[in-house]
């Protein structure tokens, strides 16, 4: 009797474990592979006009760090962007996530959707840890080039009441962003660029304070 109590506990036990591989891992992976994901080059075939007025503003640091504004350019500075967006835990304080809870909708404008994160540059998703600044998941339209470039350097000087640290390493000794404070506002401020023909219910938000 105590035999075939543990037999059929084993095989209730295996049979269990398959069952979740299947539900839990199988199943989902297979439909992951089927969601079609835009690389970067379908998403933002050419340059962005941040891109190529950072180029005419600081001619010097952007050819030492990217040589000519091409598309080849664009793409690997907004890479490097998201890696050290990465790095330097930029997503604890700032999440690229609208969540439905806490108003957030009237913040910074409607609920992200699935549809926002179907590309290469929100894999993994960044969804943040904790609201201490604004979402940046749009925040393409918010703020000019050269409000960001003071951002970076001291953020103080745009926003009197932020606790955010300056990045003075994303700036060289002449005080102009290098290759990855070039970066870092270029992919800044193209972050949510691709929802602009989606309408204005995704569009629109509401001022950010950093």
């Amino acid at each position: 009797m105590h035999e075939r109590f543990t037999t059929v506990a084993l095989v209730a036990g295996v049979g269990c474990f398959a069952l979740a591989w299947c539900l839990e891992a199988w199943l989902p992976l297979t439909h992951i592979g089927r969601i079609p994901v835009k690389t970067l080059e379908e998403l933002a075939p050419e340059p962005t006009e941040t891109f190529l007025e950072l180029a005419e503003l600081y001619p010097k640091s952007f050819k030492r760090a990217y040589g000519e504004p091409t598309a080849d350019a664009f793409h690997d500075s907004l890479r490097h962007a998201r890696d050290t967006y990465i790095a330097e835990g930029c997503w604890h304080c700032h999440s690229q996530f609208v969540r439905p809870v806490s108003n957030e909708d009237i913040r910074f404008g409607a609920v992200s959707t699935a549809a926002e994160y179907q590309n290469e540059m929100q894999l993994p998703q960044l969804l943040g840890t904790r609201r201490v600044g604004p979402d940046l998941s749009r925040s393409w339209n918010k703020h000019s080039t050269d409000w960001h470039v003071a951002h970076f350097f001291e953020p103080s000087w745009v926003v009197p009441t932020t606790v955010m640290p300056n990045y003075r390493w994303f700036f060289d000794e002449n005080d102009e962003p290098n290759r990855t404070g070039i970066a870092m506002v270029t992919y800044v401020m193209w972050l949510g660029s691709w929802t602009e023909d989606w309408g204005d219910e995704i569009d629109e938000a509401g001022e950010n304070d950093s």
